[in-house]
């Protein structure tokens, strides 16, 4: 890969965490390319896991992500890019609004970027945990 798709790469995770820091849902969406392999793992039992295809259906999980979960601590540590991919690998802390269970986990999240729109979101987390969580 090149020097230029690993800036690209970079810049574009980089924008896509300040944007998701600050609220700003509409940016996030116009990151992501308008065919998207997303995938979640996650148990039945937590409503946003599983898969998606479009851009349409990465809106729908943005918009209704913060009706289910309150975030407490959000931090990545570290972000590996090479060439069109990146991993960010952190932790994070949030609060199951229907149950007010805590849920923590560290987390690495898998990005590829192709020209400057995002292509994959694969999350790896502690889904157990989370399915507890959401458990009455």
């Amino acid at each position: 890969m090149t020097d230029t798709a690993t800036a690209t790469t970079r810049a574009t995770v980089d924008e896509f965490y300040r944007l998701l820091g600050s609220g700003e849902l509409e940016g996030v969406l116009d990151l992501f390319a308008e065919q998207v392999d997303w995938n979640i793992y996650g148990a039945d039992t937590v409503p946003w896991a599983g898969r998606r295809s479009t851009r349409a259906e990465v809106a729908e999980f943005l918009t209704t992500l913060p009706g289910h979960l309150e975030r407490e601590e959000f931090e990545v540590t570290r972000l590996l890019v090479d060439g069109d991919d990146a991993v960010a690998l952190g932790h994070m802390r949030q609060k199951v609004k229907r149950t007010g269970k805590p849920f923590a986990s560290p987390f690495a999240f898998h990005f590829t970027v192709q020209e400057g729109r995002i292509t994959r979101y694969h999350t790896y987390e502690d889904s157990h945990a989370l399915a507890e969580a959401m458990s009455d």
